[in-house]
């Protein structure tokens, strides 16, 4: 029942703290890192009894990372042990904690040591390290790792001293080689009755490993496994290039994350922004290295979000002239808004790493910069509470989740290649889709995040973070050794696509509904077009006309501009090349979708805006969603003011209102004779539909004043 496995728990707990008095954990850290804070979580998880030597002393052992080194903790433990060598029931236990962490409590790791029947236990690997002449100097064994490793050891306290009194090294000398000699030492090992832990009963170091170990989903906790030898390793370490891949496993283990709760760690050291006198200082650095679509929306939401404007400070770096009058316009109404608002453009003829160089910068001088906000202008932010959500989360680094529609294209890689660059982690798809929620810390993101000033000022103040040799920018960035979260808790929004982005036309988006299908919606569709299908939002004015809205203010202007912009209208002319036959009967002042490329995109439309409509008021007709005529009409007293009445070549017809009656005209509409009904006040973005051929004889009511502009286009012919 749920009520013994809480006692259960409660023992196991109260075992924990008789046995950690025998067990005590050594480990060397002369700054807090992220590293030593998740090894000490991980720690405090199990009631693990930690001593931590070398705080605040400066680090003198060379980079461990790159090259030889690591004496400095050989010194430290050797000073330490003096006050513990008669403690001859004391076990020692020291392990690295900057890669480190937990699987396991101290009572499993001494009944694992005590079964081993040895005073001291080393961890093993299958790579040898520093000297590989030395490796046929180790005992031969018959499976396992063979070569010692000194990111993990146990033992007696009376043993371990006897190990570690005889270094007389210097600080940067290197450790492993030092433990190495002495067990390669056929006497000594006897003596000091040595051995490693060849089949990972205690210890797992990833290097060389990383294919062998899994993790293991349990109702409690998340534990690693070794399938080569069928064990559960109690300490992990991140050995070598695997960090990385550490980082990966430390978002489950040991309880960090699982199935049955979630995040476990989500809420912990959470900033309360209820609580603040006032909300921090943010930093805005937006990055516009393309040529981007719908630019002016980006920026809209950048004024939409929930966040005091007099707290935040903007600075846009702009590489394209094509979205200078973007930008100029956005400043125009919005110059007041913010803080303050700086512009950097192409004719300061800045990289992309400079550019973000100069961004941080600003924060990094700026000592009121709580937080440096970047973003891309390729990122739509939908959740107008994102930068209070990441302040609040309080991590140095941290990025919103956002994804590209209906892909699994996202702004963070969830795993490295060897080489460094993007590998697919397990996780990664349930992470875009939220079939996993939590924060996650990852190897690599882009696009959007936000960084501590403190952050800046400290850890990542030393270079220019985005200029390193043949890494791009953001590459660079994501090798600065600070842990770096993503957080899908929230929905924060979208990537939009790039790519194919066509700058040749006078109104670049309306060509975007293929790459940006949810962005050129929610831009060119009418906001009322879904209560079509929820509400029956729609008219009939006439028998079987149908009237309903479908294209907002936005796209009725930008198709009337792209024609006017072309500007060669047909003249309504019986005589026309541009249709089969080379004669119309019926003739319009018109230019047609083709002749601005924009066919393709039209006929798209239509099956994904028109076609669903259709299904519902001509109940059991399938379109093909197909036309050969699709144009816009263009009325004017001086031109064309009417039609005479005609028949459609087509099953059915639809006719859009591109502009306003009594605003931009007078007069227009539509006479449909066999019911002697006419429609007098088209609505802008508002749509038509009726059968063309047989049933529905109409005609063009003139049109007295001004300029009247339709979109028509004759379905299924």
């Amino acid at each position: 029942t749920t009520v013994d496995v809480a006692i259960l728990r409660c023992r196991f707990r109260l075992l924990n703290q008789i046995v950690s008095k025998k067990l005590l954990v050594l480990t060397v850290a002369t700054e807090e890192t992220d590293g030593f804070h998740r090894f000490m979580q991980s720690a405090r998880y199990f009631n693990y009894t930690v001593k931590v030597l070398g705080m605040g002393e400066a680090w003198k052992g060379g980079d461990v990372g790159r090259s030889i080194g690591g004496g400095q903790k050989v010194r430290l433990l050797k000073e330490a042990m003096e006050a513990l060598a008669d403690q001859e029931d004391l076990v020692v236990l020291s392990v690295d904690s900057y890669d480190l962490i937990f699987a396991g409590g101290p009572e499993e790791i001494l009944r694992k040591f005590q079964q081993a029947n040895h005073k001291v236990l080393f961890a093993a690997e299958g790579l040898i390290w520093p000297d590989k002449r030395l490796a046929d100097k180790y005992p031969s064994i018959r499976s396992g790792k063979r070569y010692l490793n000194s990111g993990g050891i146990i033992g007696y306290a009376p043993y371990i001293n006897r190990v570690v009194s005889q270094w007389n090294l210097h600080d940067n000398d290197d450790d492993q080689l030092f433990y190495t000699k002495i067990y390669l030492d056929p006497l000594r090992r006897e003596t000091l009755n040595m051995t490693l832990d060849h089949k990972c009963q205690i210890f797992q170091n990833l290097n060389g490993a990383v294919d062998e170990v899994l993790l293991k989903f349990g109702t409690d906790r998340v534990r690693v496994r070794n399938t080569v030898y069928d064990s559960l390793p109690v300490v992990v370490h991140g050995n070598g290039n695997t960090k990385m891949y550490l980082n990966y496993m430390a978002n489950y283990v040991p309880n960090t994350w699982n199935y049955e709760h979630g995040c476990s760690h989500c809420d912990d050291d959470v900033v309360d922004l209820s609580q603040l006198k006032e909300y921090p200082n943010v930093l805005v650095g937006v990055f516009i290295e393309q040529p981007t679509p719908f630019l002016p929306e980006f920026f809209q939401r950048l004024l939409t979000l929930d966040y005091p404007k007099d707290k935040l400070k903007v600075f846009v770096h702009n590489n394209e002239v094509y979205h200078e009058k973007h930008i100029q316009k956005f400043w125009e109404e919005n110059r007041n808004v913010f803080n303050s608002f700086k512009v950097v453009g192409p004719e300061e003829n800045l990289s992309q790493g400079e550019a973000r160089n100069m961004g941080m910068d600003l924060c990094r001088k700026d000592t009121t910069c709580a937080y440096y906000f970047s973003i891309d202008s390729d990122v739509m932010l939908t959740n107008r509470q994102t930068l209070k959500l990441l302040i609040e989360q309080n991590r140095k680094i941290i990025g919103p989740l956002v994804t590209r529609h209906s892909k699994l294209w996202s702004n963070f890689w969830g795993a490295l290649s060897l080489d460094g660059y993007y590998a697919r982690s397990e996780d990664y798809v349930d992470i875009v889709q939220k079939k996993r929620v939590g924060v996650w810390n990852i190897p690599y993101m882009a696009h959007v995040y936000m960084v501590k000033g403190s952050t800046l000022r400290n850890e990542l103040k030393e270079r220019n973070y985005f200029v390193l040799e043949k890494l791009d920018p953001d590459m660079s960035l994501c090798r600065n050794g600070v842990f770096m979260y993503i957080t899908n808790r929230h929905d924060f929004g979208r990537l939009i696509s790039t790519a194919n982005y066509n700058i040749s036309h006078y109104n670049n988006d309306l060509w975007q509904i293929y790459e940006n299908p949810v962005d050129w919606k929610e831009k060119y569709i009418h906001k009322n077009y879904s209560k079509i299908f929820t509400e029956n939002y729609m008219e009939e004015p006439c028998p079987d006309v149908f009237w309903f809205p479908v294209f907002s203010e936005k796209a009725c202007d930008e198709i009337v501009g792209e024609m006017e912009h072309y500007g060669t209208w047909s003249g309504g002319r019986h005589m026309d090349k541009r249709i089969a036959g080379g004669y119309e009967t019926v003739p319009t002042d018109d230019i047609h979708m083709k002749q601005i490329g924009f066919d393709k995109e039209w006929l798209h439309f239509i099956r994904e805006f028109i076609s669903p409509v259709t299904l519902k008021v001509f109940s059991g007709y399938y379109t093909k969603g197909y036309a050969v005529m699709n144009f816009v009409v263009k009325y004017t007293p001086e031109r064309q003011a009417y039609l005479r009445p005609h028949h459609d070549s087509s099953t059915f017809t639809i006719n859009i209102a591109l502009n306003n009656k009594d605003t931009d005209f007078q007069g227009g509409g539509c006479r449909f004779h066999r019911y002697n009904c006419s429609i007098n006040s088209p609505r802008k973005g508002w749509s038509f539909m009726h059968p063309g051929r047989l049933t529905h004889l109409h005609e063009g009511l003139p049109t007295t004043n001004g300029t009247r502009y339709i979109a028509v286009s004759f379905i299924d012919p």
